[in-house]
């Protein structure tokens, strides 16, 4: 009935920490200007930015949401007027609404970030990959 709230917080905490972390990563990699010195980057490895790797979970949350969002509405479960959820209108309902909340919403929070961990661990393997090709030509 709502076990899209669980996914929806968790895709905005996701959302806020890449757009920070983005942020900063970008005002490292400004050249200098008016003298003031910055780290040189060009020795550093090249990595995939975490901020990137965020924004991957991002979207895999949002559009999740955005899917069970649109099957709640098709199955009514989510009217445009107050209270939105069907499920506030009956005690009985609400009860069972919590706890949808609480074991399913977590159950599929969890699922795609162990889902978007695995494919991260598969995008580094293959960054690193790469990089040892290149460095032995």
């Amino acid at each position: 009935m709502a076990c899209f709230v669980v996914p929806a917080a968790e895709a905005i905490i996701v959302s806020a920490v890449a757009y920070s972390l983005k942020k900063r990563e970008l005002k490292l990699s400004v050249p200098a200007v008016h003298g003031i010195e910055t780290p040189d980057f060009s020795k550093q490895d090249k990595k995939i930015p975490l901020s990137r790797k965020l924004s991957w979970l991002s979207g895999l949350l949002w559009g999740g949401v955005f899917l069970l969002v649109f099957e709640h509405l098709w199955h009514g479960e989510i009217v445009p007027f107050p209270p939105f959820l069907t499920a506030i209108n009956n005690a009985s309902d609400t009860r069972t609404m919590l706890l949808e909340m609480a074991t399913v919403g977590p159950a599929m929070c969890a699922a795609v970030t162990a889902a978007w961990g695995i494919f991260c661990a598969f995008a580094d393997a293959k960054v690193k990959k790469l990089k040892t090709a290149l460095a032995a030509d």
